[in-house]
């Protein structure tokens, strides 16, 4: 039997302290996952901007093939093109909540 000094005994990882590499993985695995929202809604937003322009451009087909009076296809457009410009605002300029808006809402929230 050897006898080993104080500097020779393997050192066993403390409990109480976390480990970086998980906290690392953690923060990869939730950007990736804000990522992939944002990928998404911003092709969301691109297919919904599709179909609204073939949708009104067909509307603006039926008013100018049935004698382009009054142009009655200004309402849909205007009324639709609202929604529109809030999904692009949804995917192109609102982040998505960060953990401390979340903590913070949480707190406000347990106070109640």
């Amino acid at each position: 039997m050897t006898t080993m000094t104080a500097n020779q005994l393997p050192v066993e990882p403390h409990h109480d302290e976390p480990d970086p590499t998980i906290d690392r993985a953690v923060t990869e695995v939730d950007l990736r996952g804000r990522a992939l929202g944002r990928l998404k809604k911003k092709a969301d937003f691109r297919v919904h901007l599709l179909i609204y322009v073939l949708v009104n451009g067909m509307l603006v087909l039926i008013w100018a093939m049935t004698g382009a009076g009054f142009f009655w296809p200004v309402f849909p457009i205007a009324g639709w093109g609202i929604g529109v410009v809030a999904n692009a605002v949804d995917a192109y300029v609102v982040d998505a909540p960060t953990e401390e808006q979340i903590e913070t809402e949480m707190e406000r929230l347990r106070r109640r």
